[in-house]
């Protein structure tokens, strides 16, 4: 049995013009071709697209895809493999959730009573996130993922705890801008824009159109909108149209 491309874009969501750019470069050929130039998948065309599907959403790019997919053997082997990663995002996911509830509720207490936030236990601040996941999804930005995983690998883990922090301070600075109804354009939030951009440029020259790839990703990679939505709704559409402005009057 087999069924017609738009039946494949129906029951998977996928629209005809992805699967069609699918089988352009090699990614998912149909089944067959009919006499009117429409394509037909079969169950194990079915199959691969599910595979794809899955490690779209888990946010791994196309050209990475196409390798994975390239070097596997067992079919069984790899969905049980997806499976897990979805399983321990899954877990990620909950435990940062918690993490970032437990924090509001903190800071709201601690605004009602007009005292700092007490910590009693730092580490939990932290639940839920590994400084190791921001290179692990950077696989869209190959030379710029070697890069921050070479200086991954020689950090202690204080340092990496460190930056981790930084890093989520940053968008927690960024989250209050927006709530205080700062635009994406405005000068502290591009003050924010501009000290992320200087710790990449510490690593690599990153171009502008690099840069604005990246602000995009910040919606289009699962992980990372996962993670810019845990600490507050738009928050990665947010950082994606500051990083658009940054590019645009900074970098080009």
């Amino acid at each position: 049995m087999d069924w017609p491309i738009a039946e494949v874009a129906r029951m998977s969501g996928v629209t005809a013009r992805t699967l069609r750019h699918y089988d352009e470069i090699g990614l998912l050929p149909p089944a067959r071709i009919g006499a009117n130039g429409h394509r037909h998948y079969e169950g194990k065309q079915l199959l691969l697209l599910q595979q794809i599907l899955v490690l779209r959403a888990l946010g791994v790019g196309l050209p990475e895809i196409g390798r994975i997919l390239s070097e596997q053997v067992d079919e069984m082997d790899a969905l049980r493999n997806h499976h897990q990663k979805l399983v321990d995002e899954r877990d990620r996911l909950d435990a940062l959730a918690g993490t970032v509830s437990r924090t509001i509720a903190a800071l709201e207490q601690s605004r009602k009573d007009g005292h700092p936030m007490t910590i009693n236990r730092p580490e939990n601040l932290f639940e839920g996130v590994r400084p190791s996941q921001y290179a692990e999804n950077m696989s869209e930005f190959p030379e710029l993922a070697e890069v921050v995983g070479r200086r991954a690998a020689t950090m202690s883990q204080a340092d990496a705890d460190a930056g981790h922090r930084e890093r989520t301070a940053q968008m927690v600075r960024l989250a209050e801008l927006m709530a205080a109804g700062a635009t994406a354009d405005a000068e502290p939030v591009q003050a924010e824009i501009d000290a992320q951009y200087r710790g990449l440029a510490e690593l690599r020259a990153v171009s502008a159109e690099e840069y604005r790839a990246i602000g995009r990703s910040c919606v289009d990679n699962d992980t990372w909108r996962a993670a810019y939505e845990a600490i507050a709704p738009g928050l990665a559409a947010y950082q994606r149209d500051a990083i658009e402005a940054y590019a645009t009057t900074r970098l080009s």
